[in-house]
């Protein structure tokens, strides 16, 4: 079985992504983070019956994608990794509205199912946007961007922390639910009572690699600023990038875009 580090975390994979030479790559972090959080706002503010409005976004993270030179199979992969969480979430919509709502010739579709739809696409749309922005900006880059739009330093080296980490504390995890089960006999040694044992012993590894870490990063000249090898300026390539994407996600959310080329079609075919 794959192990859940390089299913979920990856953090090689999307380093060496981010390290990339291309213009969109060398942009300043905190543009690409800030026309990312614009277009997620953007996004979410639509109503829960709205679906065609959501299709022209789907332009942002496509052409970030090209321009980036990012390979969209790999990306596409980890959105399907994630998308189960999404499914759960709006999978009772169906049932809990079942008044219909569409008609398509003798088929009805309830509202619940439109709703659901509508979760999934949004879903699709900002997950990736968020895979994006890491795998150019490197979530190195993206917590420097957070700190110097105004974050609180220590929150940003947290959230930095957080994901180089997270899957060293998983692997913790699995060896200890792996001893555990080399030493069991007969379903012995498998009830809650243990489980509250290897939960403490987990917390108490922890606190050791956490002591031996910090350790090891103030040999290395650890001062609590997160640096990057690309320096952080705001420019005219940056200004256009952020303004130009910002102003096209208000005028998509304030103007149904499908909606205005089926009337126009429809006037012109009449």
């Amino acid at each position: 079985m794959a192990k859940i580090e390089t299913a979920f975390f990856d953090i090689g994979t999307l380093d060496t992504l981010a390290g990339g030479d291309t213009p969109l790559h060398r942009l300043d972090p905190r543009a690409k983070l800030v026309t990312t959080l614009v277009f997620v706002v953007t996004v979410v503010s639509f109503g829960r019956y709205q679906i065609a409005a959501l299709l022209p976004f789907a332009l942002f993270p496509m052409a970030l994608i090209l321009r980036g030179e990012l390979p969209a199979g790999y990306l596409g992969k980890k959105l399907l990794i994630a998308a189960p969480f999404a499914f759960f979430v709006g999978i009772l919509n169906p049932w809990l509205d079942p008044a219909p709502l569409l008609h398509f010739g003798g088929v009805t579709v309830s509202g619940g199912w439109v709703s659901f739809a509508s979760i999934l696409l949004r879903f699709g749309l900002t997950v990736s946007a968020a895979l994006v922005l890491i795998a150019t900006t490197s979530f190195a880059g993206v917590c420097m961007a957070l700190e110097k739009l105004g974050a609180p330093k220590i929150f940003a080296l947290q959230l930095l922390f957080l994901y180089r980490y997270l899957f060293v504390l998983v692997d913790e995890g699995q060896r200890l639910v792996r001893a555990r089960a080399l030493r069991s006999f007969a379903g012995r040694g498998m009830g809650m009572k243990i489980f509250g044992h290897l939960i403490g012993q987990l917390l108490l590894r922890t606190v050791d690699r956490a002591q031996r870490i910090h350790l090891a990063m103030l040999c290395r000249g650890f001062d609590g600023d997160i640096r990057l090898l690309r320096r952080s300026h705001i420019g005219r390539p940056e200004v256009i990038f952020t303004l130009g994407w910002s102003a096209a996600f208000i005028a998509l959310r304030l103007f149904n875009l499908p909606h205005l080329l089926g009337t126009l079609l429809t006037e012109l075919f009449r």
